[in-house]
């Protein structure tokens, strides 16, 4: 029974993409340290190992989605998503961390600058790069931002069915003020059209925690959590529709439900006492692995090494076959004086 809900618990669903993109109905697990890579597969990024994972198929190579939005949305292993969606359970639920697909478009795109943006509301983390600082810069960011925000005459507070959630909890107040930076993302990047027009893709990287509180606070078999779950639903399918079309059509939005993390968000280290361990790992001392920029630099290598085989060759020959009287001008010129002398 824990196999199963630890295989089956977390889903990770595709709100909105594009028709380069296909995604295939099943019910394959993603496994969670490789969504990632998924979202890099999907923008034409390449990543350091295969992923042989069915739901993602090959698509238009020639035609990228010009944005991705990644929702993690915390507390909750699954959302009640429209029926157009797509859905995959994850297995081995870890934190999410977009930077690898964040530094492969500043890699490739730095000229232009593309937006990213990453932001976990109740940590106040905030990550922006590029065009985002113009664009974001009067996102509310910090918790006393985001509370002075929802009390403002245009939040969301005006027109949001609150049911049984209240204004005067600090709980719910947090898990409002996340749908309000849903709101101010789409309306700000309305405001800035041009920027979802660029050849240049951007990146979203949403954490959402609220709802994870409201269940603490409350419980999950609450009233307060089962109306802020279906409020989550409608604003997340209410983005994903806005964030579609200001990118015409041309975006992938994503939303992970996890109940907790397995383990914490860490870097990867090594120690050196794995040094011994590493020589049982490859007893046939096997070369190493090469990456995937490899195959870019050989190209790159062999193709000049054969430009110099061929000019040298050529400039050779010219000047094997030279006639000193006819094609060289110090010959001309010297036979002419000559001659004038």
């Amino acid at each position: 029974l824990f196999l199963v809900l630890g295989v089956c618990g977390d889903e990770f669903s595709i709100l909105r993409s594009p028709q380069s993109v296909v995604f295939r109905n099943g019910s394959w697990p993603i496994p969670g340290e490789r969504i990632p890579d998924v979202a890099a597969l999907s923008m034409g990024f390449s990543v350091e190992e295969d992923l042989s994972w069915p739901g993602l198929a090959v698509g238009d190579l020639f035609h990228r989605p010009r944005a991705t939005v990644l929702v993690t949305v915390k507390g909750v292993d699954q959302l009640m998503l429209p029926a157009k969606g797509i859905s995959y359970p994850i297995e081995n639920a870890v934190p999410i961390s977009l930077d690898s697909v964040a530094n492969a478009i500043h890699t490739l795109f730095s000229e232009e600058t593309p937006v990213v943006l990453q932001l976990a509301p109740s940590e106040e983390r905030v990550y922006m790069v590029g065009k985002a600082n113009s664009v974001f810069e009067d996102l509310s960011v910090t918790l006393r931002q985001l509370r002075n925000r929802l009390f403002q005459d245009n939040s969301i507070l005006s027109s949001l069915p609150l049911n049984s959630l209240s204004r005067n909890n600090e709980v719910d107040l947090l898990f409002l003020s996340e749908l309000q930076v849903l709101h101010d993302i789409a309306s700000l990047l309305s405001r800035h059209k041009h920027l979802a027009k660029d050849h240049s893709p951007d990146l979203y990287a949403l954490e959402l925690a609220g709802l994870e509180e409201v269940g603490k606070r409350y419980g999950e078999d609450s009233q307060q959590f089962r109306d802020a779950s279906q409020i989550l639903v409608d604003s997340l399918q209410k983005f994903a529709d806005e964030m579609f079309n200001l990118y015409s059509g041309n975006a992938v939005v994503e939303v992970v439900a996890v109940k907790a993390f397995n383990s914490p968000l860490m870097r990867k280290t090594r120690s050196i006492l794995q040094s011994s361990e590493s020589e049982t790992d490859n007893p046939y001392n096997l070369a190493y692995q090469y990456n995937y920029n490899y195959a870019v630099i050989f190209n790159i290598i062999l193709w000049m090494m054969i430009g110099l085989a061929l000019a040298v060759i050529v400039i050779s020959y010219n000047l094997w076959n030279m006639d000193p009287g006819y094609d060289s001008i110090i010959y001309r010129m010297t036979n002419q004086k000559i001659r004038m002398d």
